[in-house]
């Protein structure tokens, strides 16, 4: 079949929408031979369905929508697949001011595992009280935020469906609710952590880079069948991605402005900037985190779709009974294609020989054997220091 004249590409209204709306300003797009039309959505779902239906073409998704949508939880069965990672880390964990307080109060320590252990003592102090249960907010069922709260829960013994109650908001509503006393924490990208501090609805408690370095965040998702009809724009929108994704590395603060041009955000620009600026305070003291925390949207293997995050994104599905049982490699190797990542990029850049690593295994920076060259791989650890090997289990 032969290429359509426009390809689609739907998006959320988030900060790490960035590479997106720069390679279109910065004419990336045009530079690979590809027109584009951008469309804002108000919600997940309804994105993964225009995606799923055929209404758009191409969209920045969440990681785990790619298997999920796959595997067709909670939606139509579509296969879907990702060949291009547009960055890591991104979210963090918000609470309400009076949460906030509660947990300062009975802390040992402030750390993210002390904060975990701390709302753990809360939760119990909370049961023998018989006040209601803390209510918690993610952006999407089968989403890193939602992947990277219950671990984090999980990791003081906190049981994520019987101890809390977590549901499912769209982003821009997240601090309100916070505001209003709806939830008492969420999960969320920016600049809605940044915003409910600014607007004083809560404090920020920790980053998702906290819980685990680098995580996958939002994968560049088409489907199975658009990316076989289309191969040639296919590649023209990693291949212009990654060109934007790398400036907007280098120029965060022009790719901002960019922000605030093409979508209205109900932030001031000030807001957006704070994670840039790494001045973002979290934890109990309150204390600014430095700018790698968030949004690596380019450099080393910022880009790179490794097997084994997917990998570890299924487990997780499998641990919170979202799935029956784990599934076998051959769901992973037709949705995450880093074979699809080194064909497309050859000329701009390097890349992994291998298509998996063990994840957890680099509390800093490392490098690994290259097509090319050796090449520097982002720190990989997880707050419980655990180690999840390249393969699934039988």
């Amino acid at each position: 079949m032969s290429e359509s004249a426009v390809v689609r590409i739907g998006y959320m209204p988030l900060t790490d929408s960035l590479p997106l709306l720069a390679a279109e300003a910065w004419g990336y797009f045009a530079d690979e031979g590809v027109q584009v039309a951008l469309q804002c959505e108000t919600s997940w779902a309804t994105l993964r369905d225009r995606l799923t239906v055929g209404q758009i073409d191409a969209a920045p998704l969440l990681a785990p929508m790619v298997l999920s949508t796959t595997l067709g939880l909670a939606g139509l069965q579509v296969p879907l697949m990702t060949a291009y990672g547009l960055g890591r880390n991104g979210n963090a964990i918000t609470v309400s001011k009076a949460l906030f307080s509660e947990l300062s109060d009975v802390a040992v320590a402030d750390s993210p595992l002390a904060c975990a252990h701390a709302l753990a003592d809360c939760i119990r102090q909370r049961r023998q009280r018989h006040q209601k249960q803390l209510v918690w907010a993610v952006v999407f069922p089968f989403s890193s935020h939602a992947y990277l709260l219950r671990y984090w829960l999980a990791s003081a013994g906190i049981d994520p469906d019987q101890d809390i109650k977590i549901v499912v908001l769209p982003p821009s509503q997240m601090a309100d609710h916070l505001r209003l006393g709806h939830i008492d924490g969420f999960c969320s990208g920016e600049p809605w952590n940044s915003w409910a501090l600014m607007s004083g609805a809560g404090q920020v408690l920790l980053t998702g880079h906290q819980i685990w370095q680098n995580a996958p965040e939002k994968v560049l998702g088409v489907s199975v069948r658009w990316a076989e009809q289309h191969p040639q724009q296919h590649a023209a929108l990693v291949r212009a991605l990654f060109r934007a994704g790398e400036r907007v590395a280098r120029e965060p603060e022009a790719a901002l402005g960019i922000l605030a041009e093409q979508y209205t955000m109900a932030v001031p620009q000030d807001c957006l900037a704070l994670p840039f600026q790494g001045r973002l305070p979290i934890g109990l003291a309150q204390q600014p985190v430095a700018a790698s925390h968030f949004h690596q949207f380019g450099g080393a293997d910022a880009n790179f779709p490794w097997q084994s995050q997917a990998r570890w994104l299924l487990l997780q599905m499998h641990c919170w009974q979202q799935l029956p049982e784990r599934l076998p490699s051959e769901l992973i190797a037709s949705c995450w294609r880093p074979d699809c990542y080194r064909e497309f990029l050859h000329d701009l850049t390097d890349a992994p020989c291998a298509d998996a690593k063990v994840e957890g295994e680099h509390d800093q920076s490392a490098s690994m054997a290259g097509v090319r060259d050796r090449l520097a791989i982002l720190p990989d650890a997880f707050i419980d220091a655990a180690c999840y090997p390249s393969v699934l289990s039988p």
